[in-house]
């Protein structure tokens, strides 16, 4: 998943909606502005979850890949 640095990295692999979402959110709560949170999800509607999620809150969805059925998702926190 390469040598990028995040605040935090949260592996949601295997749970489904909304979990991995929520871990993320929590994660979110208890940082600065402009920490990184990378997610790691397997569940299929994560990307559009956390798309729309980053347009509700105004955080940055700053990456979004898959690698070998993982996605990778990058969220920046805003305020």
């Amino acid at each position: 998943m390469g040598s990028t640095s995040y605040d935090a990295v949260i592996d949601a692999r295997g749970l489904s909606c909304p979990m991995p979402l929520v871990k993320c959110r929590q994660a979110l709560m208890v940082l600065s502005a402009g920490a990184r949170v990378c997610v790691l999800a397997t569940d299929p509607a994560a990307p559009r979850d956390f798309e729309e999620f980053a347009e509700v809150t105004g955080h940055d969805l700053a990456e979004q890949r898959v690698e070998d059925g993982v996605h990778l998702l990058v969220v920046v926190k805003r305020r």
